[in-house]
């Protein structure tokens, strides 16, 4: 006792001083595998775009052929109006939908949260092959379309806006629940109609929700290649660009071009979100009460009637694909069987892509989470000295959430593929989709970890200082034990967007490392529409079911590195 008394809280900031200001050996090797895995890539894909097909540099012809080349500049029109439109409709929906569960009494509104959030679960692509089969040439619904075709502009807006939504829909359910009743209580007292208490309380309370929504359901738009590859028809994106260049007419150059220019509204929008982040202030202090709605029949019967049917859209797309699964030979045959899912008869993949993909998904989320959560504690430990190269192990992680999938994997083609590069060993392997994969995602994960580990009091680390508790026994008795539930979030998340990404890994895989998201691609380019719903469904399933998992066994996890929790104990 007479130890802990004698050391001071200056005296213990000033060994937490001495003891980080040299750097550690695995935060040096953390920046060197980022420069490695992001920053030498994206300088590739740079340099590529500026060379001609001999490898000569010519600056910026390019980019000249590019702007004056009817056809191409269209596809930069096209994804920009495409990114307006998909967002204004996301945003509108979303906002609609997130009001009705944090400002209503309706019921159930547990399950429509959670129904909301299925479309994770699937890859992009699912939503274009369902609307294939519900407005297509022989589709069940294709009089619904007056005479238009779903092939084109319709089809993508009406796909991208089915996977987009529970982005935005997350980020504004956020915004909306942290609604300061106080706000509310002055506005009935000063008697503002309803509509009014609506667009001077609600809608300043959820602007900073509103912009952040706005600016990543753009990005998602612009930066999709599944929905328009699968659905778009003639109607050429920046992102199906990348792929015809690349894939149909092995112009490399010009793929880099193309990545370049998608790079820019995507770092434009990247900055912005930054920009409001800072800008944004708390919603709720110390003196604030969480807004509680009360019940009123009429309000609530009305937002019953809003958001049944957007769910019902959603479930419709998921319920199509799940169907056309099933179906022997649609529309001649529509005999339930399991004939398309017998894959290793199809084009794509077979049944090895689906077990790939498990291999996958299970290595990025094992050492993504290990590596992502060791360099977060090792970089965040380490903010009393080595500022610079702190900063710079953060700023590396913040890159690819500014990077679209397809350029990331473009940039992985030309730095991997290199004769003279030392890793070039790694291209056409299992570890160059597991790298790519886990650098494509790892950002949020990042963020995530920092975001649990500034939660920790800071008397956690005085009190080790002063019984001289090393840090390696601090990371694995202490921190880790209570960031657990940010661990078990970061695995499941990167275990099910390493399924359904298809984006970062297209240009990636060999015959021995087709993965399911692909093989849906390629089963989709044979015609074989109904295997490829089915493999897609398959994705979702199994996503669904780690999913559960999750829940089923996060609660015994935390309650055994976190006994505190149990009621008791």
């Amino acid at each position: 006792m007479s130890m802990l008394s004698a050391t001071g809280p200056e005296e213990i900031a000033s060994n937490q001083a001495k003891r980080v200001v040299l750097p550690n050996p695995v935060q040096i090797l953390t920046l060197v595998v980022l420069v490695a895995a992001i920053a030498l890539p994206l300088f590739a894909i740079f340099s590529k775009s500026a060379q001609d097909a001999s490898g000569a540099f010519v600056g910026l012809a390019n980019f000249l052929t590019y702007f004056t080349t009817s056809s191409l500049l269209s596809s930069l029109t096209n994804s920009m109006m495409l990114g307006l439109g998909v967002t204004f409709i996301v945003v509108v929906l979303a906002f609609i939908y997130a009001y009705c569960l944090t400002h209503t009494q309706m019921p159930a509104k547990g399950l429509f949260r959670f129904l909301a959030m299925l479309p994770l679960l699937a890859p992009s692509l699912l939503s274009a092959i369902s609307l294939v089969y519900l407005f297509g040439n022989q589709g069940v619904l294709k009089d619904w379309l007056f005479g238009e075709t779903i092939y084109g502009p319709i089809g993508i807006v009406i796909g991208s806006v089915f996977w987009i939504f529970p982005h935005a829909f997350m980020i504004l359910y956020t915004a909306l629940s942290r609604s300061d009743a106080r706000l509310y209580e002055s506005a009935l007292a000063l008697k503002a109609s309803p509509l009014r208490t609506f667009f001077s309380v609600t809608i300043p309370n959820a602007r900073y929700g509103l912009v952040s929504a706005s600016l990543v359901s753009f990005t998602l738009v612009i930066t999709d290649f599944g929905v328009p590859k699968v659905i778009g028809g003639q109607f050429n994106v920046l992102a199906t660009d990348i792929y015809k260049q690349v894939v149909g007419q092995q112009n490399f150059q010009m793929g880099a071009v193309v990545s370049v220019i998608l790079l820019f509204p995507v770092v434009l929008t990247f900055f912005a979100e930054r920009w409001v982040e800072k800008k944004q202030k708390a919603s709720l202090n110390s003196k604030s009460i969480v807004y509680q709605p009360a019940k009123q029949g009429l309000r609530d019967i009305t937002a019953i009637l809003c958001v049944v049917p957007i769910l019902g859209a959603m479930l419709l797309i998921i319920g199509m694909a799940v169907y056309a699964s099933f179906v022997t030979y649609w529309p001649y045959n529509l005999e339930l069987s399991l004939n398309n899912y017998q894959f290793d008869l199809m084009d794509g993949g077979g049944w090895g892509a689906y077990f790939n993909s498990l291999e996958m998904a299970l290595y990025v989320a094992l050492f993504g989470t290990l590596f992502i959560w060791i360099s977060a504690f090792l970089n965040e430990k380490s903010q009393r000295g080595n500022g610079i190269l702190r900063d710079l192990i953060h700023t590396l992680a913040l890159v690819p959430m500014a990077v679209p999938g397809m350029v990331l994997g473009l940039a992985y083609i030309f730095f991997f593929n290199n004769p003279n590069n030392p890793f070039n060993g790694l291209y056409g392997t299992m570890a160059i989709l597991v790298i790519v994969t886990i650098v494509h995602f790892y950002t949020v994960s990042h963020l995530t970890f920092l975001t649990s580990l500034k939660q920790l009091d800071p008397e956690f680390d005085a009190a080790a200082d002063s019984l001289k508790v090393s840090t390696l026994r601090r990371f694995f008795t202490i921190t880790t034990p209570l960031c657990a539930p940010a661990l078990l979030e970061v695995f499941c998340y990167l275990f099910i967007n390493a399924m359904t990404t298809v984006s970062a890994v297209v240009f990636l895989y060999s015959s021995k490392t087709m993965l399911a998201s692909v093989a849906v691609l390629n089963m989709d380019d044979a015609g074989d529409l109904a295997p490829a719903a089915a493999m897609a469904v398959l994705i979702m399933a199994t996503c669904a079911l780690v999913r559960a998992f999750y829940w089923l066994l996060s609660g015994p996890v935390l309650n055994r590195l976190q006994p505190w929790r149990v009621k008791g104990a």
